[in-house]
């Protein structure tokens, strides 16, 4: 079973989010910040990461950049979750390694397009 990592502070977002992707085949492993996402990379990489660009402490994109750092770190296909239409914020988090976004609010026919698009579906 494919596994996909969640990483928002929201537990709401993780718990729909969580739904949606169970719902699709995958097994989820989910955390409130970078540090714990990168704990479970490291444990257990993922084959997909959908990431909050907007989380405290360490930023999206310095997570961004330690995972693709990691061994293995290269092959998660990340989709950056966000509410933002600052297209400069988006820029830097596909220069700091993410695939893709998805913007919040979103629904299962989104999900399952996006991850169509980046070949997870």
């Amino acid at each position: 079973m494919k596994r996909c990592l969640i990483v928002d502070d929201s537990r709401i977002i993780r718990k729909v989010t969580r739904k949606i992707l169970e719902g699709m085949g995958f097994a989820i492993d989910e955390a409130e910040d970078g540090p714990a996402a990168l704990e479970i990379c490291r444990r257990n990489m993922p084959v997909a990461v959908l990431l909050d660009a907007n989380m405290p402490g360490r930023g999206s994109t310095e997570f961004l950049s330690l995972l693709r750092r990691e061994d293995g770190g290269d092959k998660p296909i990340v989709l950056l979750l966000t509410s933002e239409t600052n297209i400069g914020l988006i820029a830097e988090a596909v220069n700091a390694g993410a695939n893709e976004y998805i913007m919040k609010p979103f629904d299962n026919g989104v999900v399952e397009a996006k991850f169509a698009d980046v070949g997870l579906a």
